[in-house]
């Protein structure tokens, strides 16, 4: 699962990863959470002449995807993941898969560890970001919603897969990570169908990313400043009281 991402590369380094047009000028973002709006980048048909730069735009889409078939978007559930092992066949992601295949610009994403109650162990939040730093590309799926009244929204979802060995300590899924030099065959839904890419959406190598845990400031989406990112000591189980000693029921007592 990913359930809150970072986005703190300046446009220029975003425009340059992805090579897109320039892009407006926006701030840093580090606490990234579902409904929020989210910048992704998808293939265009509109190229202005003589421009060497790739069909891409980047715009804004809502994370939490809507298939278009959906009456009423309060009504159904937040799709802000989708599984990249049945994406291909699941109604709700299957024309996205299709048709809109987007890649979503990231710095990292956060996680959570979740130990078993009974170890007295609190969650522990991770800020986990590629060893080399520098802007990530996730695979995303892209719905257009229109309602009733005609309005239009863009909705988006991050793709996930099984969690790589550099991962799976903190959780078993993580996003799918779409290297620059596949850029274009999984941004094509012209030539290239959903088989044909499905040996991208895969976990990237287990070196790829490092796992630094942070506090719990993540959990509270107002909280949106670099002091999340801040490494701290990770919790420790707490230590049960010392036990009484039973008393040997064969000894007498004066009490």
């Amino acid at each position: 699962m990913c359930g809150r991402y970072a986005l703190t590369a300046t446009p220029k380094d975003i425009s340059e990863f992805f090579n897109l047009a320039d892009l407006d000028d926006f701030p840093a973002r580090y606490n990234i959470a579902p409904t929020q709006p989210i910048l992704v980048v998808m293939s265009s048909e509109k190229r202005e002449p003589g421009s060497n730069l790739p069909e891409r735009r980047a715009f804004l889409a809502r994370w939490g995807l809507i298939p278009g078939w959906v009456k009423d978007m309060k009504e159904f559930p937040l799709l802000i993941n989708a599984r990249s092992e049945t994406a291909i066949g699941k109604a709700s992601f299957r024309a996205a898969m299709r048709h809109r295949r987007i890649l979503i610009p990231a710095s990292g994403f956060y996680e959570w560890r979740r130990p078993p109650k009974e170890s007295g162990v609190r969650p522990q939040a991770y800020w986990i970001r590629p060893k080399r730093g520098g802007v990530i590309a996730f695979a995303g799926l892209m719905e257009t919603w229109s309602s009733a009244d005609g309005s239009e929204v863009d909705t988006a979802a991050i793709m996930t897969t099984a969690a790589n060995g550099g991962i799976r300590h903190i959780h078993d899924r993580m996003p799918v990570v779409i290297e620059p030099e596949d850029f274009a065959r999984w941004l094509d839904c012209k030539t290239q169908e959903p088989r044909e890419v499905a040996d991208l959406i895969r976990p990237v190598q287990e070196d790829f990313f490092e796992a630094l845990p942070v506090s719990d400031l993540v959990n509270k989406v107002a909280n949106m400043g670099p002091d999340l990112q801040k490494p701290v000591a990770v919790a420790q189980p707490e230590e049960e009281p010392p036990k009484k000693p039973t008393p040997d029921s064969t000894q007498m007592s004066l009490f």
